[in-house]
């Protein structure tokens, strides 16, 4: 693909063509390169030059990490745009015109924030909107029956340990109180010999 059409099918899978910020992630992108140098020579990344001839991002960072292979840039291709080699991982200037692979790099989202990523793409696409909302709809019953059952447990494994509890003290005080009545029914017996000891004297 141009380099126009990665960016265009990028942006159409909620990305944009990636930046590379560090030396880290320049390694990360050139070793995963390497395996498909059979498919291609290399690959489009974000960097492009804007009105003012000055090189950036496609997310508008500054260009503050550059990779860029022997003699490159070339200063008289303002109009060209930036491959990263699948052989090497430098990068190098070329017509935008070119048929390369390209790499894309979505943001981040946070799983919190992905109803309400859902909610606004409802918003923004008609055609899909009913779909997206039902997908809303459906997360937020199951988020809620997670909730209703967690509350449910929690509440029976409570009251099942107050039961319980109940249950030893109930034991505890029954032991205590055949305890004491088998003392009682001792003394009875004891004070009814000595009544009979006597009478018989």
């Amino acid at each position: 693909m141009s380099w126009a059409q990665s960016v265009t099918h990028c942006v159409q899978s909620g990305g944009m063509l990636t930046s590379v910020e560090d030396p880290a992630e320049s390694n990360f992108l050139a070793e995963h390169a390497d395996l498909y140098t059979t498919k291609t020579s290399g690959f489009w990344i974000g960097i492009y030059r804007n009105v003012n001839g000055q090189m950036l991002w496609q997310d508008n960072s500054a260009l503050d990490f550059v990779n860029w292979g022997e003699g490159q840039p070339s200063e008289d291709k303002l109009d060209y745009c930036v491959e990263l080699s699948a052989f090497s991982g430098y990068w190098s200037i070329l017509p935008c015109s070119s048929q390369k692979g390209f790499i894309c790099k979505k943001p981040k989202i946070h799983p919190f924030l992905f109803a309400l990523h859902l909610f606004t793409d409802a918003k923004k696409d008609k055609a899909h909107s009913h779909m997206n909302m039902w997908m809303l709809l459906t997360l937020v019953l199951i988020i809620l029956l997670g909730m209703g059952f967690m509350i449910y447990f929690l509440f029976k494994i409570k009251t099942q340990s107050e039961t319980q509890r109940e249950v030893r003290q109930q034991n505890t005080r029954l032991e205590y109180s055949c305890v004491l009545t088998r003392k009682d029914d001792e003394k009875d017996s004891t004070n009814d010999k000595e009544k009979n000891e006597q009478s018989i004297v």
